[in-house]
C-alpha cells in the first residue's frame, strides 16, 4: 500500500511539474508575433508608367463635304486601304447647279469684255479724230496768218491807190473767213473732246462690269469646286462609311451625315494612352516606351514620348473635367502620345494597345520590397509605461498635431523585436522600391505578413518564420 502511494504522489509530481514547464514556456511567448523577412540589397530599378489605348496616326483628317446645301454623292474614285496623294481627287459630288452657274457667270464676263473692248476701240478712234482735228486748227491758224499778212500787205497799197477796191475788200473778206473756219476747228475739238470723255466713262463702267462677273465667276467656279472632294495629304484611306447615291449634309461636325472619309498619314503610327493622374507627373517628353498590341501578340514594340496632355479627361465619360457641368471627383486620366519607333506594316489605326513607359532608371540602388513599407503615426512610436497606465497630459493642440504626424518607414528585426525605422524613397519599380536613407545594405526588414505589418507595434516581441506556406488538399 505504501509503495502504491509513492508511486502515485511521483506521477503527480512529475505531471505537476511539466505543467508548470509548460505553462511557463506559453507565458514566456506571449505577446510574440510570427513574420516574414527579407533584406534590403542593391539591384537595378526601372520606374514605370502603364497605361491602355489604342493606335491612331499622328496626323489623320476627316473628309466632309463644304458644298453649300446637301448633295448626291454621284462618284467614288477611291477603295478603303488605298494609298493616296495630296490634291488627289477622292469622290464628287452632285454639280448641275455649279456648273450652270459657272458658265453664266463666264458668258456675263465675255459680254463684259466685249464691251470693254469696243469702248477701248471708240476711245482709240476719238484719239485719233481728236489728232486729226489739232492738226486743222494748226492748218486753219497758220492759213489764218498768211490771210492777215496779205491784208495788211493790201491794205497799205489801198491806201497809196495802187490796187483798186475790189482786191482790198477780197483781202479783207478772205480774213474774215478764215477766222470762222478756224472757229470751227476748235469746236470740233472741244465737241471730240466731249465724246471721248464720254467713251472714257463708258470703258471705266464697262471694266468694272469685268471685274464684278469675274468675282461672281470665281464664286461659282469656288461652289463648284467644293464639289470635288480632294485629298490634302499622302495617306491611307482608313474610313469610308458612304456608297455612291448617299447624300451628305455640310456644316455638322463630328457628324456621320457630314463624313465622306477619312485619310491617314501612316507615316508617323502612334500609341494614344490614357495615364492616370497619379503617374502623369512621372512622364515628361522623350522617355522611352515598350508598346504591346493586342492584335499582334508576343511582339513589343519601341517608342518615344511625343506629347503629354494638360487636359484631364473624366475616366467614366472620356470628356474633359472642363467641360464637365458639376464638379467630380472621380478617377481622371491625361493623354500621352507615344510615338512608334518601327511599326510593323499590318498595323491599323484603332488596335487596342498597352504602353509601359521609362520614367526613371536606377543602377545599383539600394532597395526593399514594397510590401515592406508601412505607414504610423508618430504618437504610436512613443514608448509606452510597463504597467499600461498613463496619466493624461494636459491639452496642448501643437503636441497633438505633432503626435499624429504620418512617418513612412519599416519595421527592422533588432534581436528579438521588431524596431520602426523611418525610410527615404525613391523610384518605385514593379516590385521594389529604392530607398535613399534610414538602410543600409543587408538590413533585415519585415516583410509580411500584410496584416502583421499593418498591424505591428513598434518594439513588439516577433519570432521569424520564412518557411513557404504548405499548401493542404482539400
Amino acid at each position: 500500500m505504501k509503495t502504491k502511494w509513492k508511486v502515485v504522489l511521483g506521477v503527480t509530481a512529475v505531471v505537476v511539474t511539466a505543467g508548470a514547464i509548460f505553462g511557463g514556456i506559453r507565458y514566456s511567448k506571449r505577446g510574440i508575433v510570427t513574420v516574414q523577412t527579407g533584406r534590403t540589397v542593391r539591384q537595378d530599378l526601372t520606374s514605370m508608367v502603364t497605361a491602355s489605348g489604342e493606335i491612331k496616326p499622328r496626323n489623320y483628317i476627316n473628309i466632309g463635304t463644304n458644298a453649300v446645301s446637301p448633295s448626291r454623292i454621284t462618284d467614288i474614285l477611291v477603295t478603303e486601304g488605298q494609298q493616296v496623294r495630296k490634291g488627289q481627287l477622292l469622290a464628287k459630288l452632285e454639280a448641275v447647279q455649279p456648273e450652270a452657274e459657272v458658265a453664266a457667270q463666264r458668258a456675263q464676263v465675255s459680254t463684259a469684255e466685249a464691251e470693254s473692248g469696243a469702248s477701248e476701240a471708240g476711245l482709240q478712234a476719238a484719239d485719233e479724230n481728236i489728232r486729226t482735228l489739232e492738226a486743222s486748227v494748226a492748218r486753219a491758224k497758220a492759213e489764218l496768218e498768211k490771210a492777215r499778212v496779205n491784208y495788211v500787205r493790201t491794205q497799205k497799197l489801198w491806201e497809196q491807190k495802187l490796187i483798186a477796191q475790189q482786191d482790198y475788200d477780197q483781202r479783207r473778206l478772205e480774213v474774215t473767213a478764215f477766222e470762222a473756219a478756224l472757229k470751227e476747228a476748235e469746236a470740233r475739238i472741244i465737241q471730240a473732246k466731249a465724246q471721248r470723255t464720254q467713251l472714257y466713262a463708258t470703258l471705266s463702267a464697262a471694266q468694272r462690269r469685268i471685274t464684278l462677273a469675274q468675282a461672281n465667276l470665281r464664286r461659282s467656279q469656288d461652289v463648284l469646286q467644293r464639289t470635288l472632294s480632294v485629298s490634302p495629304i499622302d495617306g491611307m484611306v482608313t474610313n469610308l462609311p458612304v456608297r455612291v447615291g448617299e447624300t451628305v449634309v455640310p456644316g455638322i461636325q463630328n457628324s456621320s451625315a457630314s463624313l465622306i472619309m477619312t485619310i491617314a498619314d501612316m507615316s508617323l503610327i502612334t500609341a494614344e494612352v490614357k495615364v492616370d493622374e497619379t503617374d502623369i507627373v512621372n512622364v515628361k517628353l522623350d522617355q522611352e516606351a515598350d508598346v504591346t498590341i493586342d492584335a499582334i501578340p508576343n511582339k513589343t514594340f519601341k517608342g518615344k514620348v511625343i506629347e503629354i496632355g494638360n487636359t484631364a479627361i473624366l475616366r467614366s465619360t472620356g470628356l474633359a473635367a472642363s467641360q464637365s457641368a458639376i464638379s467630380s471627383q472621380e478617377a481622371k486620366d491625361f493623354k500621352v502620345v507615344v510615338a512608334l519607333t518601327d511599326p510593323p506594316t499590318e498595323i491599323r489605326p484603332g488596335l487596342s494597345c498597352t504602353a509601359r513607359i521609362i520614367t526613371a532608371t536606377r543602377q545599383k540602388a539600394l532597395t526593399i520590397p514594397i510590401q515592406a513599407l508601412t505607414v504610423r503615426q508618430k504618437g504610436d512610436l512613443e514608448a509606452q509605461p510597463k504597467d499600461g497606465v498613463q496619466a493624461a497630459p494636459p491639452p496642448n493642440p501643437t503636441a497633438d498635431k505633432a503626435r499624429k504626424q504620418e512617418l513612412q518607414g519599416v519595421f527592422v528585426i533588432d534581436g528579438e523585436k521588431a524596431v520602426f525605422r523611418k525610410v527615404d524613397t525613391g523610384i518605385t519599380g514593379a516590385t521594389d522600391i529604392e530607398v535613399l536613407s534610414g538602410l543600409k545594405e543587408g538590413d533585415e526588414i519585415i516583410t509580411g505578413s500584410y496584416k502583421v505589418i499593418r498591424t505591428l507595434r513598434n518594439e513588439a516581441r516577433v519570432k521569424v518564420d520564412n518557411k513557404a506556406p504548405v499548401k493542404t488538399e482539400s
